[in-house]
């Protein structure tokens, strides 16, 4: 039994490629890992965040994963905040940080060239935070896609580094689950980039809580091309090839049953069988995040969850700071 963690800021609406290539997954190995997944609300603040907001969205992240199928019997569901040793571990692990290190990490390049002066510490201090979150659990596996890549790399180094330093069993060194059985989904009007949440063309992404009306209207204006053929050509047809990527995933037909089905029918008919697969696979969904949202349940879930987690994260925590002497 290998131990996963995994972990998803508050900072908007999810869309149907977190679904896809990440949170749909995350039911698949719970039945046979020791699994992890979080709210990680306090990465979320190394941006400035509006304190109702994410307060909301907090809960309604948590609301999705269980509506997406996470069995909080089977995994631990938690609010980062509410386990205060991932701060903790946090400003140890920046402690064995190098700010050169720090400042070449991909992410924070491209955030801070766009804020000019006024770069929070938080943008820089990311990658330790993210580090304990990991560490705190002794975790194996850390499922990610490529644009977290460097920071699981950069996890792996600083566990190292301190166990270099300090005694070679307090962390186990997490090994990176790229791109495990996940879908790439991408942008509906600019199908050569990723889809976002944070995306200001709302018609590009396709969210989890879209209404079945909205999820037809973008489905149906999703770019293409003038082709009409439905053939996968990720290189000249990269539009109609991410279609067919997110109904394969929906429907578990390869790309050459789709190809075969809609020989000769034109995008048409394919788009508006993608947007019902969608709607089908979503409705569900969103029927049981309406059931959870405003419950106690959640709260209860929550509460037990955190519990879990801090039993874990605490014995992790004791270790390292009997290993560097911070203790009485």
């Amino acid at each position: 039994m290998s131990v996963i963690f995994s972990g998803i800021q508050p900072s908007g609406n999810l869309t149907l490629g977190n679904y896809l290539g990440a949170l749909r997954n995350f039911t698949k190995v719970q039945d046979e890992n020791e699994c992890y997944y979080c709210v990680v609300n306090q990465h979320a603040i190394t941006v400035p965040q509006d304190p109702k907001t994410l307060h909301e969205r907090t809960r309604q992240l948590a609301a999705i994963y269980l509506a997406a199928g996470l069995d909080p019997e089977k995994a631990v569901l938690f609010v980062q905040s509410e386990v205060p040793e991932h701060v903790q571990l946090g400003w140890i692990m920046t402690t064995m940080s190098y700010v050169g290190e720090l400042e070449r990490m991909t992410q924070y390049k491209d955030k801070a060239s766009k804020r000019g002066d006024s770069v929070p510490a938080g943008l820089l201090t990311y990658p330790p935070l993210m580090a304990a979150d990991i560490l705190l659990y002794q975790t194996n596996l850390v499922p990610v896609g490529d644009d977290q890549k460097q920071h699981l790399e950069i996890t792996r180094d600083l566990a190292q580094r301190f166990n270099r330093v300090y005694g070679e069993d307090v962390f186990t060194i997490p090994e990176i689950l790229l791109g495990q059985d996940g879908t790439r989904v991408m942008s509906l009007q600019e199908p050569t980039k990723k889809m976002s949440k944070s995306d200001d063309n709302q018609t590009a992404t396709v969210y989890l809580l879209d209404t079945p009306k909205d999820i037809e209207k973008k489905i149906k204006r999703a770019q293409t091309d003038s082709d009409n053929a439905v053939r996968y050509d990720r290189e000249a047809k990269p539009g109609i090839s991410n279609l067919m990527d997110i109904f394969a995933a929906l429907t578990d037909k390869s790309h050459e049953e789709i190809e075969k089905a809609y020989a000769g029918q034109g995008y048409g008919t394919f788009k508006k069988d993608v947007a019902e697969a969608t709607i089908s696979v979503l409705e569900p969904i969103q029927k049981r995040y309406a059931e959870l949202i405003d419950t106690p349940e959640l709260d209860v879930i929550l509460t037990k969850g955190a519990e879990k987690a801090r039993e874990k994260a605490s014995k992790t925590y004791e270790a390292v700071t009997k290993a560097m002497g911070l203790y009485r």
